[in-house]
């Protein structure tokens, strides 16, 4: 009982000493009267589910975190106007309850505009259809509804004393976001609206700081804050302020039909050094964990479902090696020199023309310093305080005592992943012996092209996409008929006339007389396209069904709410007459699917008479609703659902929004790299991976979602594709890598209680998945060898007892570290100055 006891108070004790009084000075944010540096992750509650919630943010504690940061989804919260939900996946209690167990910070950036590639910018499409709304400017219906909105969040978090200053979790809050870029555009307004928001945001009286990101004239009240690739030449306005990131962006986003962005992992480190070093604060990671744009939450238009973005922790909630584990010692390097960052004023030292040191000597004498070498091209060793320092190009040494190196940008330690999605055939949920493929009991429902029920309206000419569905579903149907007279020519020779359609966006489906005839859609960089195909027609009435769809609705830009989308022009080309414009014609509209209206998607709404049972469902069959009931994966890897063999459309499991599938290829021809070159200024289009491949071939279905038997499946096919060939894939992480060399430098070795700097020797470590153990070592040498995981070899030198060495240390464990040492390894083998050890291992 007195061990209980102990626990509760000390757990009550833990919880507390987060919390209390934050202000800040030119250097830092102050939390209960000390300076504080800080590492942030940004993890958005809704693109992962609550049971991933806990694991995510330990991980991201893991990996050297103090705080994390999350948006707040304007759109996920007020569905109608004072109609709140924080359910499910929009629990952002549960969430801020979550990180303040885990004993970390939280920001809380409401808002509640946050573009963040999420559908509309996060705010309601209803707000749109407010009478004299303009959104983000001095606007009295937005500026009403945005208040109410933020003072809502505030009052919640209030209640639930989630603010520092009430004990809780959240040290910092913004208020709008990144608002700079436009505020120009709106003119006088714009300026007006900046400073409002600001003090609106003031007056809430939360405790703790407000912050407005990218916001060029923000007032004394706030910080202002910076996002970008790289922040070290950031100066807040006053001097008075710390140097807060907002966002620093490990990755990039994707687009549908686009290739796969990646940052390096020595250019995120890079990034963060230099920020420390030019006397940065808080650095946060946009994003740390990008999870998933489940349902229709995307935004863009054309952003995937899969919000990746090459973060630490990949989507499915794996960290990513390299890159956490590289950022995870960098974080343990910065905090060794906390203490005389944050005690001391810098003096800068020029080494070189591109080479540079920061010192930070506290009164004590105790020092830290970052040698930097910002030569994109070149490595340099440079001469500090009569000692000499080899620095690659494009990185930075950090000295906790300014003499010696704890960890170098540009050499990474961590391990490397070998991941790989492991295909599982879909499982019947019944007890049969012959359990398969053939086993499993479809159900179909083929939607008619066109109007199905009663028209919602006719009109002569086009109406907006989005004015009319107002988002309440991607799917419009413009329908129209032409009459064909017998005598036409193309009809006598057998030619065919050619359809021209125009559209400000985003996709189509043309059907005439019910066939699907062509397909087209803009893409991430230009909405609108056109088409042009030969179309078959017949004498008499044909019908003109064009299906309409949007892929998202606009994230972010000036005035961005009054972007269109839809129909703009369509014209027949061939007619005696020449080219017959339709484009004015009676046009009959219909909002949605039918199988959207009869909720053939919803776990309760699937026991309806509409559904035909087959064991062989169609393949290449357009608007086709496919219905299966399946058993879970096996083992408990994250699971994606594979649609590589599928068109374009939505899908659901046990009702809830797996979200829009689309495995569009990127062109052969787009240019991609085989290995990254991280040195020098990166940018999104620096290194592409994944030409002619579909951005996006794999769907995380949470493994939450998975019920132990009876789950239900449900695709909408679009345009045809092959049902049959569906699968669920198990994300494992099936091998592990490294590549050291002697020269490596280690936080590890660093002394605790200030004793003497441990020079040990450099380790390779290797560590497998939870119940998994290294079962072969695939590669070893130790030398000189080349190439990266998954394609080593050897080098010019090579000790011969490498792989045994390896096998003595790490067979059958589930975590080794391979020192290099002359016990292990014949360390005066290879005339090269440094020499080499890469491993590759499988786990299993």
């Amino acid at each position: 009982m007195k061990l209980f006891c102990f626990i509760v108070i000390f757990f009550f004790c833990f919880t507390l000493s987060l919390a209390g009084n934050v202000t800040y000075d030119h250097r830092s944010l102050i939390i209960n009267g000390q300076h504080k540096l800080l590492i942030s992750a940004s993890i958005h509650y809704p693109r992962s589910v609550p049971a991933m919630w806990p694991g995510l943010v330990q991980t991201a504690k893991e990996g050297g975190v103090d705080v994390i940061e999350t948006y707040v989804f304007w759109n996920g919260h007020e569905l109608s106007p004072g109609n709140y939900y924080f359910g499910g996946r929009y629990d952002l209690v549960k969430f801020a309850n979550i990180v303040q167990q885990a004993g970390l910070y939280l920001i809380l950036r409401i808002g509640p505009f946050v573009a963040a590639e999420w559908n509309f910018g996060g705010i309601p499409v209803w707000l749109h259809y407010v009478p004299g709304t303009v959104f983000r400017t001095d606007n009295e219906p937005f500026k009403y509804y945005m208040k109410k909105f933020t003072t809502y969040i505030v009052n919640l978090m209030k209640q639930e004393k989630l603010f520092a200053s009430q004990g809780g979790p959240i040290i910092l809050a913004q208020i709008e976001n990144e608002y700079g870029y436009y505020e120009s555009a709106y003119g006088d307004g714009g300026k007006r609206y900046a400073m409002w928001a600001a003090s609106m945001a003031v007056s809430q009286n939360i405790g703790v700081p407000w912050i407005m990101c990218q916001q060029f004239d923000a007032p004394d009240t706030v910080i202002d804050t910076c996002n970008s690739f790289y922040c070290d030449q950031f100066k807040p306005l006053s001097p008075n302020k710390p140097k807060i990131w907002t966002e620093n962006w490990p990755g990039w986003f994707k687009t549908f039909g686009g290739r796969d962005p990646h940052r390096p992992a020595e250019d995120v480190a890079f990034s963060v050094a230099r920020f420390f070093q030019k006397g940065g604060s808080v650095q946060n990671y946009y994003m740390y964990h990008g999870g998933t744009n489940f349902g229709r939450t995307a935004g863009g238009p054309f952003i995937t479902t899969s919000y990746d973005y090459d973060a630490p922790i990949d989507e499915y909630g794996l960290p990513r090696f390299p890159k956490w584990g590289h950022l995870k010692e960098l974080h343990g390097a910065i905090k060794l020199c906390e203490h005389a960052l944050l005690n001391s004023e810098p003096i800068h030292v020029s080494l070189g023309p591109s080479q540079e040191a920061d010192v930070y000597t506290e009164s004590s004498g105790a020092c830290a310093a970052f040698i930097a070498n910002t030569d994109d091209k070149n490595d340099k060793t440079v001469e500090f305080r009569n000692v000499s320092y080899h620095l690659p190009a494009w990185s930075v040494s950090i000295l906790p005592d300014c003499k010696n190196v704890v960890f170098n940008t540009a050499k990474v330690r961590a391990q490397t992943t070998v991941v790989e999605m492991a295909p599982e055939d879909l499982q019947p949920a019944v007890a049969s012996p012959d359990k398969g493929i053939e086993a499993l009991k479809w159900e179909v429902f083929v939607e008619k092209p066109g109007i199905w029920g009663e028209a919602d309206f006719t009109k002569n000419g086009f109406v907006d996409h989005i004015n009319t569905t107002k988002d309440t579903t991607d799917y419009l149907w413009y329908t129209t008929s032409i009459f064909v007279n017998e005598n036409e020519e193309f009809l006598k020779k057998g030619s065919r006339p050619v359809l021209h359609i125009e559209s400000k966006g985003h996709a189509l489906h043309a059907f005439v007389n019910e066939e699907l005839l062509a397909s087209a859609s803009g893409n991430g960089t230009n909405s609108p396209f056109k088409v042009k195909k030969p179309i078959s027609l017949k004498a008499g009435k044909n019908e003109i069904a064009l299906l309409s769809m949007t892929v998202g609705l606009q994230t972010a830009g000036s005035f961005y709410e009054w972007i269109g989308a839809g129909l703009t022009s369509v014209k027949i080309e061939g007619f005696n007459n020449g080219t017959i414009d339709i484009s004015s014609y009676a046009w009959i509209y219909k909002i949605g699917l039918q199988g959207e209206h009869l909720g053939l998607y919803k776990a309760d709404g699937l026991d309806n008479a509409n559904w035909l049972s087959t064991s062989e469902p169609p393949k290449k069959q357009p608007l086709t609703w496919y219905k299966v009931i399946v058993d879970p994966p096996s083992g408990n890897e994250p699971i994606g659902l594979d649609m590589i063999h599928m068109g374009k459309g939505l899908a659901w499991l046990n009702g809830e929004e797996i979200g829009r599938y689309w495995p569009w290829k990127s062109s052969i021809h787009d240019e991609c790299v085989q290995k990254c070159d991280y040195r020098g200024k990166f940018m999104p289009n620096k290194c592409y991976t994944g030409c002619g491949e579909p951005t996006q071939r794999w769907y995380h279905v949470p493994r939450s979602w998975f019920k132990p038997s009876g789950n239900i499946l449900v695709i909408f096919e679009e345009k045809g594709g092959d049902p049959t060939k569906i699968n669920f894939s198990r994300r494992k992480i099936s091998g592990v890598c490294a590549l050291v060399a002697e020269d490596y430098p280690s936080v590890e070795s660093w002394p605790e209680n200030g004793k003497e700097h441990n020079k040990t020797k450099t380790s390779a470590y290797l560590k497998c998945p939870e119940n998994t153990s290294i079962s072969t070592i695939k590669f070893a040498s130790f030398g000189t060898p080349t190439g990266t995981c998954g394609s080593y070899s050897k080098g010019d030198c090579h000790d011969p007892n490498s792989t045994s060495a390896v096998e003595k240390v790490c067979l059958n464990k589930n975590e080794c570290a391979i020192e290099i040492t002359e016990d292990n390894f014949s360390t005066g083998l290879c005339s090269v100055a440094t020499q080499k050890l890469a491993v590759e291992a499988v786990c299993s």
